[in-house]
């Protein structure tokens, strides 16, 4: 298991190593980049912060849910922080399994825990000006400011 919160730019070969290995049939690798257009405004870049202790406890919990649910298979993921530009890699998730249908529907199920559960927040900036976005599910908002240490611990 290797779950890792960086500030340095997201290697995906580095990740992919992580969890190649000889009995595995299928290794799937996911990787979320900074888009430029946002529900049509264009992005100039990001800002992630973290609360990184806790954002890596979580990142390990969903490892520990995913051996439960799937115990063929070996985990990786880092997210970066800091300030991204258009197209760099925000995540990179990797599993390996035995047969492809583990390794795809785990490495989903780790991106979709990863966005609900893991306090990571982003700052986009606008052209015409920047908010925080609540949630990297997008479904809690902020009204005002940066968000607190313990905004998304509820």
């Amino acid at each position: 298991m290797t779950c890792e919160i960086t500030r340095d730019p997201i290697k995906i070969e580095e990740i992919y190593q992580k969890v190649v290995r000889r009995d595995a049939g299928a290794v799937t690798t996911f990787v979320g980049t900074v888009r430029e257009l946002t529900h049509g405004k264009k992005t100039l870049y990001l800002d992630y912060e973290a609360y990184e202790s806790m954002a890596l406890k979580k990142m390990e919990q969903i490892v520990e849910e995913m051996k439960e649910r799937w115990p063929v298979i070996e985990v990786a993921m880092a997210h970066r922080i800091g300030r991204l530009e258009i197209t760099d890699i925000a995540i990179a998730i990797a599993v390996s399994a035995p047969h492809r249908p583990e390794a795809y529907e785990a490495n989903r199920y780790a991106l979709e825990r990863v966005k609900e559960m893991v306090p990571i927040w982003k700052k986009e900036h606008w052209e015409d000006g920047e908010e925080w976005v609540g949630n990297q599910q997008g479904t809690k908002e902020y009204v005002t400011g940066k968000p607190e240490e313990g905004d998304l611990l509820e």
